[in-house]
């Protein structure tokens, strides 16, 4: 195999220049290799030795979960669309004609869902802040320019948009001073999180430019850091250069008085299964820090009540919290990843049934929507009609938190825009 990616670390990227040779791998034809490299063209990929070598059954990769995880699939994408692509790469047509044809089809994909580009941009001295989002009063969301990628994509990723190189689908600053400028002029924000990409890309010498500062604030009470690390690369944690620095970072959050938080993102049991994941847990937990864990119902990944129920059973045991069950995002590939609203309520209560109370900590499913997170807590019937009970668990308009509303049942829907008042003429959040 030719060599992968060298990132200046341990860590080695794959990406769509080594993807030919790794799904000879799976036993691909040559056919399916070129449509699988034509959605590639589209949706980016990247994964890494740990990955490849830890986590997929090669022996029976079209069929694993873990390797539809990483890997595109031919149908995540119309039929049409990799049929234009797949006639490009095949032809030898121009790069550039490559790219103009699958940044035309990225664009109909919905890149930017929930409002994740804002029209009332924060801003910080009359200048709009790039990398920054305030969507609810208590929470600032940072987009490090340097934690613009990660360790491998998911194929589900509703942030894919972030990695395709189209400069006006970004979301990212490497200003510090006007990121935290920003914090330090809003003290009602008392929680910051870093995400992206994934921030712990990044050395122990760059986050902390991005945390000391919120050390010195006292409105801040708790930092999160959202991440795939632990799923994909523990050695993060564990055995590279800066692990141990990074583990002292942690614990100078935690020292200062604020509650560290490590948003930790695992979307099948596997990922948790290694003892080297169960050692950086430990080594995580160690500095004082608490790890919460999440992810999207994805069908073919992890669409059971049995698959969410031993996941949680074992992230309770390692020490970690339970903390949100996700609807997949009307973005990208949801087609061939979503779940109608009825069943993943219904995964959620079968699999919330299976676990203690201790593990009840987990709160879905839920749609991170443009007006704020909204919970599907059930299907019921009054006066006859069959209902989807909802609540808003986060609102961009805070009176609307906790607020429960209606909506007429559809065995189709697999978003919120899909939905329909059930006994008023709008939705509490709709003008």
């Amino acid at each position: 195999m030719s060599t992968p990616e060298n990132t200046g670390r341990r860590f080695r990227a794959y990406t769509i220049r080594h993807l030919d040779e790794l799904l000879q791998r799976a036993k691909l034809t040559e056919e399916q290799r070129l449509r699988t490299r034509a959605v590639a063209s589209v949706l980016p990929f990247r994964t890494n030795e740990y990955v490849l070598d830890e986590l997929i059954d090669w022996d029976n990769a079209l069929e694993d979960p873990m390797f539809r995880l990483v890997f595109p699939q031919e149908d995540m994408l119309p039929a049409e669309d990799v049929d234009r692509i797949a006639h490009l790469i095949k032809t030898d047509a121009p790069k550039a004609e490559i790219t103009g044809t699958a940044n035309e089809i990225r664009f109909k994909l919905n890149p930017h869902p929930a409002g994740q580009q804002e029209l009332n941009l924060p801003k910080f001295e009359d200048e709009t802040v790039e990398g920054l989002q305030h969507k609810y009063k208590e929470t600032v969301l940072f987009f490090p320019q340097q934690g613009q990628t990660c360790h491998a994509y998911c194929t589900y990723c509703f942030r894919w948009a972030q990695f395709v190189g189209i400069s006006e689908l970004k979301i990212a600053s490497n200003d510090v001073e006007r990121l935290t400028g920003y914090v330090r002029n809003h003290p009602e924000v008392t929680s910051v999180l870093l995400t992206g990409g994934d921030p712990m890309i990044m050395g122990e010498t760059v986050l902390s430019k991005y945390i000391d500062p919120l050390l010195e604030m006292d409105h801040i009470e708790s930092i999160r850091i959202g991440s795939k690390a632990l799923a994909y690369w523990p050695q993060r944690f564990v055995t590279d250069p800066d692990a141990d620095d990074t583990l002292r970072l942690f614990e100078r959050v935690v020292k200062s008085g604020r509650n560290l938080a490590f948003m930790a993102h695992f979307s099948h049991h596997r990922e948790m299964e290694s003892d080297l994941v169960q050692e950086a847990v430990r080594r995580i937990l160690n500095t004082g820090a608490t790890i919460r864990t999440q992810a999207p119902l994805i069908r073919t990944i992890n669409d059971t009540a049995e698959q969410w129920a031993g996941m949680w059973r074992t992230q309770h045991k390692m020490g970690m919290i339970p903390y949100y069950m996700f609807v997949e995002r009307d973005t990208g590939p949801q087609d061939y990843f979503s779940v109608p609203l009825y069943k993943a309520w219904e995964i959620y209560r079968d699999a919330l049934a299976q676990v203690s109370g201790l593990c009840r900590t987990v709160r879905g499913p839920s749609m991170s929507a443009t007006p704020g997170k909204v919970v599907v807590d059930g299907v019921t019937e009054v006066n006859g009609e069959k209902i989807f009970a909802l609540r808003m668990l986060q609102a961009r308009d805070p009176d609307l938190v906790g607020r429960p509303f209606f909506a007429k049942f559809d065995e189709n829907a697999i978003w919120l825009d899909h939905l329909k008042p059930a006994f008023a003429d709008r939705f509490p959040f709709q003008q």
